[in-house]
């Protein structure tokens, strides 16, 4: 974990606060990461015990978001940080009410897999959205790892796979609705399996934003809302 950036203060305990708060957000971070990986084996599964783990789990993310955020809101009130110090603490709170949402959307795929669990369907059906999941779940880690290493090196190869994942989503999408239209017994069971696929496209979304946190951390500039290659182009400039 690079220190550079944050060991540079007279105060040795100011230093602390944001190692501290930094840590906690990872500890979040690894927290929201398991939920995802619990969810999808729980609906690709229909192990439901193992949904009710997820849904338990979200209290937790929930408890550290709050947590988190107050001490942000502390350390601001009290060192009135400016410059790298300041935007740190902004992309923290930033960060956490992302993996916040990251983790509602884990929940609602262990709902979907509760409901789902007495359904008839093959398990093999969901092959590709295995797939997809695993997209979402690396990106986000690496997301995690470079807000760690406060290092936007890689960001924007992380944010370029959000259209791998686009483009997993829309296949699936026109899959069920082709489902749905061959055989109208199934809506129900596809509707469910869409809500999933499409919180999974979310969590790519979260991820991507998390990366554009960083590089507002990092180099002082709101890159929210711009294509790819503007991305690109702002990171290596």
């Amino acid at each position: 974990m690079d220190n550079s950036k944050i060991g540079h203060h007279i105060s040795e305990q100011f230093n602390k606060e944001l190692e501290d708060l930094r840590n906690k957000v990872l500890t979040m971070g690894g927290l929201v990461e398991q939920q995802i990986e619990l969810a999808v084996k729980a609906f690709t599964t229909g192990d439901v015990e193992l949904a009710e783990q997820v849904i338990k789990q979200d209290n937790q993310v929930d408890a550290l978001e709050m947590a988190i955020d107050l001490e942000s809101c502390q350390i601001l009130a009290l060192r009135q940080p400016a410059a790298f110090d300041l935007r740190l603490l902004l992309t923290v709170i930033k960060v956490i009410n992302e993996l916040e949402r990251v983790g509602d959307l884990a929940e609602r795929i262990a709902n979907m897999a509760i409901h789902l669990s007495d359904s008839i369907g093959k398990r093999d059906d969901y092959y590709e959205l295995q797939h997809m999941a695993d997209l979402v779940k690396e990106m986000l880690h690496e997301a995690l790892d470079a807000f760690a290493r406060m290092n936007i090196d890689t960001v924007t190869e992380i944010t370029g796979r959000d259209e791998n994942v686009d483009k997993e989503y829309s296949s699936i999408l026109r899959q069920l609705i082709t489902q749905m239209m061959e055989d109208p017994r199934n809506i129900t069971r596809t509707l469910d399996i869409l809500w999933t696929v499409r919180a999974l496209e979310r969590i790519g979304d979260h991820s991507r934003y998390i990366c554009e946190h960083l590089i507002y951390m990092v180099k002082g500039e709101d890159v929210r809302h711009l294509t790819q290659a503007q991305l690109e182009k702002k990171v290596k400039g």
